[in-house]
């Protein structure tokens, strides 16, 4: 909606709000006045207008001795305000009417709040505004839509996204593999292969940014440009047209594009970006590649059914497409051709990012500025002032409402939890989050008043504290920064972020690297926010007195911080790092995308076995980037990432000095001195052309030319052929033998840590390492390549190798998502103690693949490890479950709670309480292993056997007769034991309990047997013909209950919830021997029992 801007710039001078937005911007009448104590002020805010629930507000200072409110006062008047009103701007006028401060936060799911600022003085042109104001209408529809119909929009969204991603992603392989036979020109099958998806990333690069009208002002402009190819003959689009268009358009300035050039392409921008430079495929083989324009016009027709948007706007329809949805499509292409490789949802890589690189700043920003967080003002008080701020609205649903007298009562009475097991109502206006029993929604509650007391009481003051009671540490860091009251700390934080690095070292098309990068952003967002407003506040600035042309304040506006031309007191220049680096931003056309562009070049690595993937990971870093991009004229070149995002072999190569200083010392008798002292001169000299080429893209223009880009790839390679030649020695290649080194070569696609990251690895290694290693059996890829000096060789699985990998290129914080293996079998022993040693507090949570399972459409049991320095302190969750399309996913990670445990170097328990301790605690008192009592050998002819099946999930399936499968080991009782008693004990609750929270969830092996303590000659007589009487019933329960499937594994299916009342008897009886309290027979009599007994969905 066009404004009046002669009007608009009258209203903003003459404070006439309501004019402003009544009149002008069309918003609605509002009547309210707040009244906001703040220490021992009291604001009185005036609500102006409103729009849809959004609602502004004045907050005047009445007399001249009264002073706009400080930053950090302004901050807590508006999250007072939003308790009222959620949604809110607010205006801060001074009572001479000379300044406004506009303040406003924005909300995006799955971000932090955001503050944002901007001051306005009167004598200021005020253009700047104005343009805000033009389109602030626009902008708050937009986050009115999120906060009104924030969540009908995310399902609805979530919908249309898996609907086309399925329809797109199905097409796309056909595509693809259509494509692959039209090219021709490549020897060698996978080279063609990867050719391929280096086209098509390019041409779906271009076809959004066409699609933005940022070609020649052609939304066509890729078919258009074919139609006049075809014009002057057949087949020429790729070699006339295309060839050009990469490498003398995209990958050159237009004042050096020849007038035939640039009469072929037309006006397009120059992009840059290693994207657009002349692959090693084209380099190798450019003059015999062909492909005939038959494979473009179809390719072309594929994308033409689908409406491409570079953004991030909710979609409607199941023919759009966004980078997002590419995103997924490329994890599920690639995860589907890499073995051992699976996509990873957004809610997983974001929860790992943030508590991993967030607490990474929080403690090198604490080394700078020790001082912020110590003492009655450090930065934990926030936690203190407003503890409902960082609890996730997951864990507060509710807690509001009162819970009925016939499930209140049951709290300290256990016999009164008649109804704790239905389900509780939930909704808008319910008590219980979706699928909750009233069990559960009584122990969220009883957690949140925990965590609440705590955060109160000041008990948190520690940043592994918002991991461990899985607070909101996205908002908190954004308020520590927002809240700075010095510069010091803002200081430390921006120090931190500008120089964090962060590296997935299996990043596949990058899924984590994205989630890093949008942790990142608001985060420097926030910090330059905080220096403009430190600037304002410092430079008093008179009407009388200013520079011609007036002078522009605003934080708000992208660019914004020049400052040169307005008079300033003496200590103005206190704040000058704040003032160059504010200037410098400035230069820029779009604030968002050199952001992107600093964090993308300085702050992210990845490596990946699969050239394919690192081409769509550096991909989906293009369109994050020009996705920020409204007008073509601030489209800045592109950032080269081909040095932060390579491919190789992660596990493959040498990582430190050591390592190559060994093989040298092994090869070389004599020169050793020489050899190293030439291999490190090599390598700081790489290390220098490369700090060069990254400077380059920030600070000195953001170009870099091609001569330095190739002087430095050549560098490299000398440097690397030569450590290959060291390494293919350990191998028993011998590199003069050229066949088999270059097969070896081939094969093990070798990444020399040590000189591609030379600088990195140097200052300590990398800060954060987050990632899913492939999980892939060692054996499986051993005729293709074979790994070297791994103290966890005998994990024999290649996550473990790329978790020790992990603790050599780290200094700062790792965390994984592996196999629940890792915490719960001998064979990765060798793997826990290496990660503990490197860094000796741990997290782990655990998660089951059934109902629902973290990665889509793949059963794989799991548990995300955090690693870091401390104390040696472990970490544990329960054994996570969910109902993934009753919408309980959506709150897993929000909901999650941590118990701290003793370990000692063996399994990980998964636990979630003390009370878990204890029971545990009971049984190990205990002196038999339940293998006293059973063996495989049949003692006589008339012993009743027992048949026990390893492959358990809800329930133990133990049998009285005899089960002729693979899938049942066969037992007999010991003389003087019944196997009705032994059934019984095997199939009880207990049991359960204690093989699912000591092994991995789906083998029952003889170690879990024998760890089972329990001594059946000290049950009384009574007890025992209990337990065998149990037995009896049953096995006859369960036969009467059966139900034929006729599958190839068994013929009938088993419901041992429909006999719970009997197993329940025998945990009973079990109870007395182990003299478990009335809470703790509750608990497993209960345990998992939502899903054990499909309770909730």
């Amino acid at each position: 909606m066009q404004i009046n801007l002669h009007e608009t710039r009258q209203y903003l001078k003459e404070f006439r709000f309501e004019d402003l937005f009544i009149d002008e911007l069309r918003w609605d009448n509002h009547t309210e006045t707040l009244n906001i104590p703040i220490d021992e002020t009291e604001y009185a805010l005036t609500a102006i207008a409103e729009k849809r629930g959004m609602a502004v507000y004045e907050c005047p200072q009445r007399t001249s001795e009264e002073n706009i409110p400080d930053y950090a006062t302004r901050r807590k008047i508006q999250k007072q305000v939003a308790k009222s009103t959620h949604e809110n701007f607010i205006i801060y006028t001074d009572a001479e009417k000379t300044t406004q401060i506009w303040q406003w936060v924005k909300r995006q799911q799955g971000k932090p709040d955001a503050c944002r600022e901007h001051r306005y003085e009167t004598w200021q042109s005020g253009d700047s505004l104005i343009q805000k104001l033009q389109n602030i209408a626009i902008s708050f529809e937009e986050e009115e839509e999120i906060s009104l119909f924030g969540v009908i929009e995310r399902v609805g969204t979530a919908f249309y996204a898996e609907k086309v991603t399925k329809k797109f992603y199905d097409h796309f392989k056909k595509e693809h593999d259509a494509f692959l036979e039209f090219l021709s020109g490549i020897p060698d099958e996978d080279m063609q292969k990867w050719y391929v998806s280096v086209m098509l990333n390019r041409l779906m690069f271009i076809y959004f940014i066409q699609k933005k009208g940022f070609l020649n002002s052609d939304i066509n402009y890729l078919q258009t440009k074919l139609t006049e190819t075809q014009e002057n003959g057949t087949d020429l689009y790729y070699k006339e047209f295309l060839c050009p268009l990469f490498f003398e358009g995209f990958a050159k300035p237009e004042n050096v594009r020849t007038v035939e050039m640039k009469r072929l392409l037309g006006k397009i921008p120059y992009l840059n970006g290693g994207i657009f430079q002349k692959h090693q495929l084209e380099t190798l083989h450019g003059d015999t590649i062909e492909i005939p324009d038959t494979a473009f016009e179809k390719l072309f027709a594929f994308f033409e059914q689908y409406q491409w948007h570079l953004d991030d706007r909710p979609l409607k329809n199941d023919n759009e497409i966004n980078p997002d949805v590419l995103g997924y499509i490329f994890e599920k292409y690639i995860n589907q051709k890499q073995m051992g490789a699976y996509y990873t949802k957004e809610d997983i890589t974001e929860y790992i990012s943030k508590n991993t690189i967030i607490p990474f700043l929080f403690d090198k920003a604490r080394e700078k500025c020790k001082i912020a967080f110590e003492g009655d003002t450090s930065v934990w008080k926030l936690l203190q002032e407003n503890p409902d701020r960082y609890i996730y609205d997951a864990v507060k649903k509710g807690v509001d409402l009162d819970l009925p007298a016939e499930i209140a009562i049951g709290i300290d009475n256990v016999s009164e939890r008649t109804e704790w097991n239905e389900r509780a109502p939930d909704g808008v206006d319910g008590i219980a989050l979706p699928t909750e029993i009233w069990r559960e929604v009584v122990a969220r509650r009883q957690r949140y008043e925990s965590v609440r007391a705590k955060l109160e009481n000041g008990e948190i003051d520690n940043i592994n504290d918002l991991i461990t009671y899985n607070l909101n540490i996205r908002q908190f860091a954004q308020d520590v920064i927002e809240n700075c009251e010095g510069p010091e700390l803002l200081r430390a934080f921006w120090k931190a972020i500008t120089e964090v690095t962060v590296l997935d070292p299996t990043c596949g098309s990058g899924a984590f690297l994205f989630a890093a990068l949008n942790i990142l952003e608001p985060l420097y967002e926030a910090c330059l926010d905080r220096m403009q407003v430190f600037v304002d506040e410092l430079v008093t600035v008179s009407p009388l007195t200013r520079g011609a042309g007036g002078l522009e304040v605003s934080p708000l506006t992208r660019g914004a911080g020049g400052l040169e031309d307005a008079p300033k007191k003496p200590h103005a220049l206190k704040y000058n790092d704040f003032r160059q680096t504010l200037d410098r931003i400035a230069e820029h056309p779009n604030r968002d995308y050199f952001v992107l562009k600093s964090i993308i070049i300085n702050n992210l690595y990845g490596v990946d076995i699969m050239e394919e993937a690192i081409e769509i990971c550096k991909l989906r870093l293009f369109l994050k980037m020009v996705a920020q991009i409204q007008d073509v004229q601030q489209i800045e070149p592109l950032p080269d990432i081909d040095f932060n995002i390579q491919a190789g072999n992660t596990l493959v190569g040498f990582a430190t000095y050591n390592e190559v200083e060994k093989a040298v010392t092994e090869r070389l008798s004599s020169h050793f001195d020489d050899t190293m002292q030439r291999i490190e001169e090599k390598a700081e000299d790489i290390k220098v052309l490369f700090d060069k080429f990254r400077e380059q893209q920030t600070e000195l223009g953001g170009d870099v030319t091609l001569d330095a880009k190739q002087n430095l790839q050549n560098r490299l390679k000398e440097l690397e052929d030569e450590l290959n030649e060291y390494l293919a020695k350990e191998y028993n290649v011998e590199p003069s033998k050229k066949p088999d080194y270059d097969n070896w070569k081939n094969s093990h696609k070798p990444f020399h840590w040590f000189i591609a990251f030379y600088g990195i690895l140097q200052a300590g290694g990398f800060d954060v390492i987050i990632g899913n290693p492939p999980y892939v059996e060692y054996r499986k890829v051993k005729e293709e390549y074979t790994v070297k000096g791994f103290e966890t060789e005998s994990c024999g699985n290649l996550y473990a190798y790329v978790m020790e990998r992990g603790t050599v290129l780290n200094s700062g914080r790792t965390s994984w998502i592996v196999p629940i293996s890792w915490v719960s079998t001998i064979r990765m022993e060798p793997i826990r103690n290496v990660v503990a040693r490197a860094h000796p507090t741990l997290y782990t949570n655990n998660h089951a693949d059934r109902p629902g399972s973290l990665f889509t459409g793949v059963h794989q049991k799991l548990t995300i490890v955090f690693c870091t320095d401390g104390n040696p302190a472990t970490y544990t969750t329960k054994f996570c479950r969910c109902y993934t399309k009753e919408g309980e996913r959506e709150n897993l990670f929000k909901s999650l709670s941590y118990y701290q445990m003793e370990w000692n170097g063996g399994i990980i328990r998964k636990f979630s309480d003390v009370l878990e301790t204890n029971i545990l605690l009971k049984i190990s008192l205990k002196t038999d292993p339940l293998t006293k009592y059973i063996n495989k050998r049949r003692m006589s002819d008339n012993i009743q056997s027992l048949s026990i099946n390893h492959r358990l999930m809800m329930w133990v399936k133990c049998f009285l007769t005899y089960r002729d499968s693979i899938q049942y080991m066969t037992y007999y009782p010991n003389q003087n034991y019944s196997a009705k008693e032994l059934m019984a004990i095997l199939n009880s609750s207990l049991f359960f309990w204690f093989w699912e929270t000591k092994g991995d969830c789906w083998n029952l092996i003889k170690g879990d047997l024998s760890a089972f303590r329990i001594n059946l000659d000290q049950f009384t007589e009574t007890q025992r013909e209990r337990l065998q009487h149990l037995g009896e019933c049953l096995e006859l329960d369960l036969e009467e209950n059966k139900e034929y499937v006729g599958t190839r594994q068994i013929d009938y299916e088993y419901y041992h919830k429909k006999s719970k009342h009997i197993i329940d008897d025998i945990d009973n009886v079990l109870a007395q021997h182990y003299n478990l309290t009335e809470e703790e027979l509750d608990f497993i009599i209960n345990y998992a029992i939502k899903y054990r007994m499909g309770l909730g969905n």
